[in-house]
């Protein structure tokens, strides 16, 4: 496992430290735990979950229904 030394500014890590005992992390795994969720490729499992859960959105033609036809787009 890597070490990594960072600086930050008082108000910074005092910001950070309030983070991590709300979260009751020590300062090194909240840190890890930023750095993980930004370096993610992927969808957090929550917002996955939420795929296909609103059974009355509209489809694209539905939200098109009383919209006006496009106008020609001028020539170059």
């Amino acid at each position: 496992m890597g070490q990594v030394t960072i600086y930050l500014e008082d108000e910074i890590e005092h910001k950070m430290v309030q983070a991590a005992e709300s979260a009751h992390l020590s300062k090194s795994k909240w840190i890890a735990k930023v750095i993980q969720e930004k370096v993610a490729n992927e969808w957090p499992q929550s917002v996955v979950n939420l795929a296909g859960t609103w059974e009355d959105f509209p489809d694209i033609e539905d939200i098109r229904v009383n919209k006006g036809k496009d106008s020609k787009r001028e020539e170059i």
